[in-house]
């Protein structure tokens, strides 16, 4: 066990340093005035206390002073938190948290707060690109074409896989090659016509983001 006089006897024990070829004695009381004198000469510099002009600056204009706001949802995660968009000639200019939103109060996490690269990314895709069938290229579409060809895609897979009876011989009237899953973006009103459209196909696999 090491006895306390000798934590005393190292805080009075005087310590050589060689500097510049002379030996210089430091003590602890010696060291603590060189560092407080060196440090309170930056921070003096730092700070501006030297002898300096100062001219007043006006409050910064902020970029959103004339931009139209709109309130929406984000569509990563099911927790679903509010955003505020600022948006000027048609373009998004700041994305923020809503801090009316009963959910984050104006917080995001790291990704809600990338979100503004969603929505301006010069990576984006802005056409729709479409890889037929055992082909080994994409082929740039329009969006009549694209929303047409999903529609009679979902209708041939519902006309192949409906099921009007079970092996029981019950009706059913199902859809079992089609599944819909909702997205924490949607609010209650889209989600009770989405799951109102689903179920009209027949769907059975309905399921919702928040629930996974």
């Amino acid at each position: 066990m090491v006895r306390p006089e000798f934590f005393r006897d190292l805080k009075a024990q005087e310590y050589e340093r060689k500097v510049g070829g002379t030996l210089m004695k430091v003590t602890r009381r010696s060291f603590l005035k060189l560092t407080g004198g060196t440090l309170a000469a930056a921070t003096v510099a730092n700070l501006g206390f030297l002898k300096k002009r100062a001219y007043a600056k006006g409050p910064a204009e902020l970029k959103i002073k004339y931009a139209r706001e709109t309130t929406s949802i984000c569509p990563y995660c099911a927790v679903g938190c509010g955003l505020i968009a600022h948006a000027s000639g048609g373009k998004i200019i700041n994305l923020e948290g809503d801090p009316e939103h009963p959910i984050n109060e104006g917080s995001l996490c790291s990704k809600g707060s990338a979100l503004f690269q969603v929505a301006n990314n010069e990576k984006r895709l802005r056409k729709v690109m479409y890889r037929a069938p055992y082909s080994n290229k994409w082929e740039t579409k329009t969006w009549d074409w694209a929303l047409d060809k999903i529609a009679a895609n979902m209708k041939k897979t519902r006309d192949d896989t409906f099921v009007t009876k079970d092996k029981k011989g019950r009706v059913v009237n199902r859809n079992e090659g089609t599944a819909c899953l909702g997205g924490a973006a949607l609010d209650n009103e889209e989600c009770y016509l989405y799951s109102k459209f689903a179920r009209t196909l027949g769907v059975v696999y309905l399921e919702h983001q928040a629930r996974i």
